[in-house]
């Protein structure tokens, strides 16, 4: 597996482990019922109509559709402008590492740190009618910012400035939001046994945000030193 594999099965990891975050993941239920349009009960049935699932499957890829055109932005915008900064990568790659490393200590709770503490998001009070308004609130899910996902995002981010073309951003971003996107299309299709594994899931998740942290502390200490490329041109050597 090469350097840039590894940055992509971490970009992966990353979006789960936002899904999977105390901000986000207890707000699925309310996510799903908001942008389909259908009650509770409606999208808790074990054997849902076939209009309830149609409805549900073109809401919730238009919604997944809206955060990732954000995140591929956001990952273009961040190679471009590490671009630009190219005769400085070496010293953005190890400030990036430093703050991914403070993201991660900030997460496991060990030592909170003050600027990511309060929360910022977007709010859309009343949805917008049809398919697009379910795509508007992807975007604004994406342009939302909370102490969970923030640092998480960030982080890849940061990665993704490091990264020599807007095409590895770019895809990069991508992946993230796959692995964003993935659990979240599945949890819209079966909302009932999704329900079932939170309520087991909940009681662990302060093991769940310590885990993350440490995550992103390894993560970050790869990028400051330069691991991931090292490693690539090491299999690459390899492979020859």
């Amino acid at each position: 597996m090469t350097g840039a594999n590894i940055s992509y099965a971490g970009a992966f990891i990353a979006g789960l482990l936002s899904f999977l975050s105390p901000c986000v993941l207890p707000l699925i239920p309310s996510y799903i019922t908001y942008i389909t349009g259908l009650s509770f009960s409606d999208l808790q049935d074990e054997h849902p109509s076939q209009k309830v699932r149609y409805q549900t499957v073109i809401h919730s890829l238009l919604f997944i559709g809206g955060f990732t055109l954000i995140f591929v932005l956001l990952g273009a915008s961040a190679t471009f402008l590490g671009g630009y900064l190219q005769s400085k990568i070496d010293l953005l790659r190890k400030i990036g590492g430093v703050l991914i490393v403070l993201f991660g200590i900030h997460i496991t709770g060990l030592v909170p740190i003050g600027i990511l503490l309060g929360e910022k998001k977007i709010n859309i009070q009343r949805k917008p009618a049809g398919y697009f308004g379910s795509f508007l609130v992807g975007i604004a899910f994406a342009a939302g910012w909370t102490p969970c996902i923030g640092p998480i995002l960030a982080s890849i981010l940061m990665v993704a400035a490091a990264e020599d073309t807007v095409y590895k951003g770019v895809a990069l971003l991508m992946t993230y939001s796959m692995g964003l996107a993935v659990p979240f299309f599945f949890s819209s299709l079966a909302l009932h046994r999704f329900i079932l594994i939170f309520n087991r899931f909940k009681k662990n998740i302060r093991i769940f945000e310590i885990v993350t942290g440490l995550f992103l502390i390894v993560l970050g200490i790869m990028l400051f030193t330069d691991y991931l490329s090292i490693l690539g041109q090491y299999s690459t050597r390899l492979m020859g």
